[in-house]
Formats: structure tokens, sequence, C-alpha cells
């Protein structure tokens, strides 16, 4: 043998060591089944299985709770007995093929109701789609109930919240980037959009903020929009909140962005506005002269609800002179027998609504609605024989109290409830001049709010005449014609032809 052709063997030799140092290697680091049992030990609803098909070994995975084992029989075995040994995607089309050495992503799709094929004879793994659980039927919506319009709501399925969204436009730029976000529970978000209306800029921000969510789990919207919102120390929500279809319908074609997640039947709508907080879908089914004064009701409502029984404190304790003699008199009367000071007087009878309304939520609904309505008859009625409130104050709390309910926005809700309480104290401190400074607080940190960066008091501040249209009023559709100019798209400057 010549020095060359040895040397070229030893060098082939050596090659041919490397290469099979690499396979091993490689197949080391492969996924097996025995470790994806292994990461699943103690999960009782996981199905192993190995099957002999055309002479070849497959060990299949699924989870029983996902999926359903007769479609797994007639979708997935079936085709592949029926292959004759040919190419296990060509049998299944519908067939996703998965990393050799990727664990993550084959055990989230396992656990999203995948079934897991492992050939490993060909070194191939698939996965198949195979969720098929029950799911709550589309039922009208009860926290956004109306007379006029579509009665369908979201469910807790993200497809089928999607699918009441294609069906209502049928458009190609309707965009939907899905997400999976939490450190445990692997939620999967999706990002709603029309590409040539929404604004690119909020889109890119509303994206960046998923991305930069760090938490273990979400089990509905309302958790996550906490985390995605401008200002989460404020009791008022930046973010709408919808369970109607048309509702997030309408939103998308006015260039607004829907945050949809699965497992929750909310979805959050952005950017949004403090007057839009207090429109309701109902408000585009009624004539405009109605919707206009439903509106203005809505309105008049949050401002007497936050000042109509920090009124009494304050005039009670530091402004009699207020009052005409009469109804001085009158309130006097009343109050001959209660002990308490009237700012003591109101938080207690407030503190009592508040509790009648908590119980009556979590009873079941029929024991709730007679605890509401008998408990505060008994309780008003009691309190003002014992002498402990007068017969005025609980007229103007449960007045106060029922206004708090009108916005269609429950967060909003809310947040009057909290925000009343500051408005009480301070009337209890300084009187009337208490009212005003805690009223100038709540004007400054409205104004200073932002919901995805645009102010929060839009179309008022700063002054939008377009959008006034359909704000404090809602003006007939003929002159609403505009999109809001907050979450207008940004208009690409052209050339005229010939200019340099």
């Amino acid at each position: 043998m010549k020095p060359t052709d040895w040397w070229r063997a030893q060098v082939q030799a050596i090659q041919a060591k490397r290469r099979i140092g690499s396979v091993q290697a490689r197949r080391s680091e492969q996924i097996t089944p025995d470790m994806v049992k292994q990461c699943m030990q103690n999960v009782d609803d996981l199905s192993s299985l190995s099957l002999k098909m055309n002479d070849e070994e497959v060990h299949v995975f699924f989870l029983d709770t996902l999926v359903d084992v007769s479609q797994i029989y007639e979708n997935v075995f079936l085709p592949l007995q029926r292959s004759d040994g040919r190419d296990p995607m060509q049998a299944l089309p519908f067939s996703q093929e998965c990393l050799l050495d990727d664990m993550e992503t084959l055990m989230s799709n396992l656990l999203r109701g995948h079934t897991i094929l492992f050939f490993l004879e060909r070194d191939l793994i698939l996965h198949v789609n195979t969720f098929q659980v029950a799911h709550r039927s589309i039922t009208k919506s009860e926290t956004e109930a109306t007379v006029l319009g579509p009665q369908d709501s979201f469910v807790e399925m993200l497809e089928i919240n999607l699918s009441l969204l294609r069906r209502r436009l049928a458009t190609p730029h309707l965009k939907v980037s899905s997400y999976t976000i939490g450190t445990q529970a692997q939620n999967k978000v999706a990002v709603i959009y029309l590409d040539n209306i929404a604004n690119a800029e909020n889109v890119e921000r509303v994206k960046k903020r998923i991305d930069n969510v760090i938490y273990h789990g979400f089990v509905g919207m309302p958790i996550l929009k906490q985390m995605l919102e401008d200002k989460p120390y404020s009791p008022f929500p930046q973010f709408g909140l919808t369970g109607r279809p048309d509702n997030a319908t309408a939103a998308l074609l006015d260039g607004r962005i829907v945050i949809m997640l699965d497992g929750s039947p909310d979805a959050a709508i952005c950017p949004t506005s403090f007057l839009e907080m207090f429109s309701s879908p109902e408000d585009f089914y009624n004539r405009w002269s109605t919707a206009s004064l439903l509106r203005m009701i809505r309105f008049f409502g949050l401002f007497i609800t936050i000042m109509l029984t920090s009124s009494y404190v304050s005039v009670l304790t530091y402004h009699p002179e207020m009052l005409p003699p009469a109804l001085l008199t009158i309130l006097s009367e009343s109050r001959s027998r209660v002990p308490f000071p009237p700012v003591i007087e109101v938080l207690i009878i407030e503190l009592v609504i508040e509790i009648l309304r908590e119980a009556g939520i979590r009873m079941p609904t029929k024991i709730g609605q007679t605890i509401g309505i008998v408990g505060g008859i008994v309780i008003g009625t009691a309190s003002v024989q014992a002498g402990l409130a007068s017969n005025i104050l609980i007229v103007l709390v449960s007045v106060s109290a029922l206004l708090s309910f009108v916005p269609p926005n429950f967060l909003m809700s809310n947040a009057i409830r909290l925000v009343r309480y500051g408005f009480i104290l301070m009337a209890g401190v300084l009187g009337m001049y208490g009212q005003i400074l805690a009223l100038a607080f709540l004007f400054a940190h409205l104004l200073n709010l932002t919901s995805l960066g645009t102010p929060y008091m839009a179309p008022g501040v700063p002054r939008q005449w377009t959008d006034l249209m359909n704000s404090l009023v809602r003006a007939p559709l003929r002159f609403i014609v505009n999109r809001n100019r907050m979450s207008r798209a940004k208009q690409k400057h052209v050339r005229p032809v010939g200019e340099d």
C-alpha cells in the first residue's frame, strides 16, 4: 500500500468515527418516550401506548381529559394503519413535525391537547391537534344586557370567540397575533386588530407589553388587563372590557386593538377614554335623541353619586346656612335622635349598603335578590326607628348607591364607589372646601392618566371637535363618519407629483 493510500484510509477512519460519535451524541440528546414519561410522572390522565403499525413500533402520548379517544382512533390510528408503511406525514396531512431535541415545545403541545407520535426507527416525532373538550354554549351577556341588537356573548374558548369576530369581519385585514404567557399556566393570548385601520404604534406597544409580562398564570382577562395598563395603581380602568362580540367588532372598526385570553369570556379594548366608559352598545341601536339622553343621565349620575352624600355631611357639619329654613328644620328633626356626627352616620350606612350588596352577589340568585330587597328595607327601617340614622340619609344613600351602577362598565362602577368614600371623608374634615379640593384632585388624576399612551380624557382634553359628536351626546350617525382620533392611524405624507 502506498503511503498516500494509507494516509487517506486513516483520515477516512477518523472521519467515520467522528460521524458515529456525533450521531450517538445527537441520539443521546434526542427526546425519547422514557423522557416524556419521566416528565409526566404522577399525571393520571396521561395515556401512553406502544403500538405496532406496519411492522413499525409507534409510541403514542395524549391526555384523556383534553381529547376524544374515538377521534384519535379515526383520525390518527386508522390512517396510519392504511398507509402501508409510507411516510407518516403523508398519512397524517394535518400533523406537524417536532424537533428531536425541543422538549419544551413538545410538552407544550401535549398539554394543549395534541397527540404525540414517536417513530423511533425513523427518528421522527409528530404532533397532531386532537384537542376536543366540552364547552359552554353561546348565551346572552348577563353583564352587558341590551334590549336591541345581537344577544350572543363570548365564551371561555378562544377559538370560538375568534370565530364570532371572523363571522362579523370577513376581511383579510383582520389580523390575529398569538402569544403564550405565564411561567406556569402557559396562557394563550390573542392580539386582534385591522391592519389597514389600527395605529401601528399602538399595535407594537401592546405586543411589547405582552412580551414583557412576567407572571405565573392568568385565570381571567381582568388580571392580565391590570398588568398591561399604563397606570396600574389608579382605581380607574384604562382599558375597556367587554363580553359582547358586537362591541368588540365596533371597536375594531374604529381602529382599536382587542386582546383576548384563552379561558376568559372577556375581551380588553385599547386605547379607550374616560367618556367611553359611559357608553353602552345599545346607544347605537337607539335613536340618537334617546341615546344622548341616556348618556347625559349616566354622566350626571356620576357627579351626583360622588357629591350627594358628601354634600349632606358638609352642609350639616359646616354650612347649615346654605339650606332653606324649612329644609333645615326637617333635617334637624330627622337627626334629633342620632347620636353620631354626620360623617360617622354616613359611613355606617354606606358600609351597610356595601355589605348587603356583597352578600347579594355571593349568594344564589334567588336568595341574593331577597336578601338585597328585604335586608335593605328591614335594616333601613330599623336604623331610623333605633335612632342610628335619619330617614333622609337612607333616601340619599339609596339614590347614591343606585346611581353608582348606572355606568355600563362594571370596573368603572367600582372605581366610583371607592372615590365616593374619599369625598365623604374630605367633606367631614373640610366641608364644602374639602369637596371642591377632592374634585380638583380627581380631575388632575384623570388628566394625568393615559390609555396606551393616549390621553384618558380625550376628546375633551385635548379637545378634538370631530370626536365630540360621539362623547357626551350621540349625534345622528350621518355626522359620525370619522374614526376617533385617539385610535386613528397616522397618515403618511405623499409628495405631490412634480414637487422637488
